[in-house]
């Protein structure tokens, strides 16, 4: 380390504030206790004390903050959607994004890029034609591109494939972006303990107490508080937490994997994903390629990392960069996807009163924060959903109303 630096580090004149306050305790009694402490349940956090002054509110974390799905995917941000339910929510998330950096005095990495979603067949191309409508519809920016148009943004990129289904056409997404995201969930963090809501970590909850259909409390590892509204941010266990309050989800978890190569000079300045090859790529500020697949194909809470993944996705990526063959994976991981029948999240209020579910994100998560977070902080504020949500309520299922986005969310990005 250059000795300027050093100096600098260690200068009692520049000290570097803690990015969160530690409680010494969990309080006898919270307006809000928010099961999660990840992306989601931070950002609500944040939002309930910015928008609705509700600073008395307790996020439990049983790890660290950003341990979950918020520190394991691979962070694009889109809203190319199928559905007008799904374009609509992730685009109010897009444009949140792009203030959040200046809003936070943090810089969260945000940079758009572009993002492709190859098609490789007449019935893939059919499909993009079909986002890309709805697309222009809500009032978002997407075009149907053919390989030329391709090529001249992504010169690297064999559109041949090697002769294996080659690419045909493309939807094109311009505001399609990535992000550091656990600066997020550390922005998110900062900005509500700031104002005035407490982060526990390594704080477990053990149940939750239920009186007359109606929430009284939580109990956790350090005690039990009182409460009346309790919201579940858990992603992968949310049928753990569930189970507490006698509700019934039809969220089933998988495994995704994904893996970063060591860093390489610039040269992605796009999002490429194929859902074909069952596989995403994009290039992070550090120069490495971050990579993903679609999800195992079992049903399994497990983080564990598989050979059987890094060969396949490694296989098809030279399909689309030959030049990448010497190139070595510097590292892979898992983490859980709690996936829905029709692929959109379940959020809002429950028949357990004072209960709020936010879950069911699968692969699509970590784009949704923002918009994620500023709805459920409505809908916890006011007991009632926030209008953006009424489609993804639990009761959809019960109703036969399904929001479906297999369409569009397919690839685990």
């Amino acid at each position: 380390m250059p000795y300027r630096l050093l100096r600098f580090a260690l200068s009692k004149k520049y000290p570097e504030p803690q990015m969160f306050s530690k409680p010494n305790k969990l309080k006898k009694h919270y307006d809000v206790v928010i099961i999660g402490g990840g992306g989601h349940g931070l950002a609500a956090a944040y939002y309930l004390a910015r928008d609705y002054g509700i600073t008395n509110v307790a996020v439990l974390e049983k790890n660290y903050i950003g341990s979950g799905g918020t520190g394991r995917n691979t962070a694009i941000i889109r809203s190319n959607y199928l559905t007008a339910e799904g374009v609509s929510f992730y685009d109010k998330s897009v444009k949140l994004f792009q203030d959040l950096s200046a809003e936070f005095n943090l810089n969260l990495f945000y940079s758009e890029r572009g993002h492709f979603t190859m098609a490789h067949t007449d019935s893939a191309l059919r499909t993009m034609r079909w986002r890309t409508e709805v697309n222009k519809h809500m009032g978002v920016e997407s075009i149907l591109v053919d390989r030329n148009f391709i090529k001249e943004k992504i010169p690297e990129i064999d559109l041949d494939c090697g002769h294996n289904m080659p690419i045909i056409g493309a939807l094109y997404h311009p505001p399609g972006a990535i992000a550091r995201h656990d600066a997020v969930a550390w922005g998110y963090g900062r900005g509500a303990n700031m104002r005035g809501a407490e982060i526990h970590q390594n704080t477990t909850v053990t149940g939750i107490d239920v009186k007359n259909d109606k929430v009284v409390g939580v109990k956790t590892n350090k005690g039990t508080v009182e409460t009346n509204k309790v919201l579940s941010a858990v992603a992968g266990y949310t049928p753990h937490i569930t189970r507490m309050v006698g509700l019934r989800t039809p969220i089933v978890v998988h495994p995704l994997q994904a893996c970063v190569t060591e860093p390489m000079k610039p040269w992605l300045n796009a999002i490429v994903v194929s859902a074909s090859f069952h596989l995403y790529v994009s290039q992070s500020s550090r120069g490495e390629l971050v990579m993903g697949a679609s999800l195992d194909p079992y049903e399994l809470h497990s983080t564990r990392s598989t050979l059987d993944f890094a060969e396949g996705l490694s296989g098809h990526t030279l399909e689309l960069f030959p030049f990448l063959s010497e190139i070595k994976i510097l590292r892979q991981w898992a983490g859980l996807s709690d996936m829905t029948p029709d692929f959109s999240p379940i959020m809002g209020t429950t028949c357990v009163e004072g209960f709020y579910i936010d879950a069911g994100w699968g692969t699509w998560g970590f784009k949704a924060t923002p918009a994620s977070g500023k709805t459920m902080a409505s809908t916890v504020a006011n007991d009632k959903d926030d209008e953006t949500i009424i489609p993804f309520n639990l009761s959809r299922f019960g109703q036969y109303e399904l929001v479906g986005e297999k369409g569009a969310a397919s690839v685990g990005h």
